[in-house]
């Protein structure tokens, strides 16, 4: 991963106004936000201030996205492509993007897909584990206390309780059984040194099989 920081601003190569253009995309939706451009300054006040700043060719100025709206860019990480002459910058939003009122300068929602979710899950899952050992009093960390057999005994309970509401067509107590059934199954994957990025790449593989 090409990750800028400031001694590798150098490396850049600025047209000839010393710009260079920024795509913005969320950090979290990874849905693209706005398109805008940055000179040395703009770098390194984004760097400095962990809010993402332009120079504005129209005002011929430094601007933070934000510094009227209070709609700032909260910076995460910057990205250079492999000819160093356009950023990718990761961002998290705080309220709409685009001056227009909208979520983005493409006129796209940028709510959150739920799928999305389970990545901060398992991160949340992750740390329960790295601290488990500290008696953190937290079901997930006393999970991994009591160890793989307790884990796979929970999982196997809810996938029980999965197919009796499946079988008494109750839908929603269903997607409630359903949820606690993919938790347990992702602390198990952790406690297994795993992930659903290795079964989905099993699944990937088993549907290109399908077709070939």
């Amino acid at each position: 991963m090409r990750i800028l920081t400031p001694d590798k601003i150098a490396t850049l190569t600025f047209d000839d106004k010393g710009l260079i253009p920024a795509i913005v995309q969320d950090f979290t939706t990874q849905r693209v936000l706005m398109l805008g451009y940055m000179n040395h300054e703009a770098i390194l006040r984004t760097f400095d201030s962990k809010q993402v700043t332009f120079f504005s060719r129209s005002k011929d100025r430094i601007w933070t996205k934000g510094e009227t709206s209070g709609n700032y860019l909260k910076l995460n990480t910057i990205l250079f492509d492999c000819d160093n002459d356009a950023l990718l910058i990761l961002a998290n939003p705080v309220g709409a993007v685009c001056h227009t009122g909208t979520d983005t300068c493409f006129d796209q929602s940028n709510d959150q897909d739920p799928l999305l979710f389970l990545r901060e899950l398992r991160a949340v899952i992750a740390g329960r584990q790295s601290t488990a050992h500290l008696e953190e009093q937290s079901y997930t960390a006393s999970l991994f206390r009591k160890g793989t057999p307790k884990i796979a005994q929970k999982v196997g309970e809810e996938a029980v309780e999965v197919v009796i509401e499946a079988l008494r067509n109750d839908k929603e107590r269903f997607i409630e059984e359903s949820a606690d059934l993919i938790f347990h199954l992702m602390v198990l994957c952790a406690q297994m040194d795993t992930s659903f990025e290795d079964i989905s790449r099993v699944l990937a593989i088993r549907n290109q099989r399908s077709r070939d």
